[in-house]
């Protein structure tokens, strides 16, 4: 775990935030076991081999977890939006993470990297 990142998810405003996001950064440590973690762009961000593999961003409403290096991946119809090369899943309110969805693409995505 990164204290940096840790801190970040304590401090956001809002519990359902912290909570999304503590269960997105889970599913990028199931995911990709040797991921490196920082803060970048004011945001969580996670790195294999020093290359993006995922980030977590929050607003007003929503928490979107982006997942990089998706060229080619096959994806559940509607509910990611992006370019080819980086999608991106926002969670609002009362929403929870699909830990069984997201991992194995996470996975998949990153394994290049």
């Amino acid at each position: 775990m990164n204290q940096e990142v840790t801190d970040f998810i304590e401090a956001l405003p809002e519990s359902w935030h912290a909570e999304l996001s503590a269960a997105l950064r889970d599913v990028v440590h199931r995911a990709i076991p040797d991921v490196q973690l920082r803060i970048q762009y004011k945001k969580p961000h996670f790195l294999k081999n020093g290359k993006y593999a995922a980030a977590i961003s929050t607003s007003k409403d929503a928490v979107s977890f982006i997942i990089f290096n998706t060229t080619g991946l096959t994806l559940p119809e509607g509910l990611f939006e992006g370019p080819p090369e980086r999608k991106t899943i926002k969670l609002k309110r009362g929403q929870s993470v699909d830990a069984d969805l997201l991992i194995p693409l996470v996975r998949e995505a990153s394994s290049s990297l």
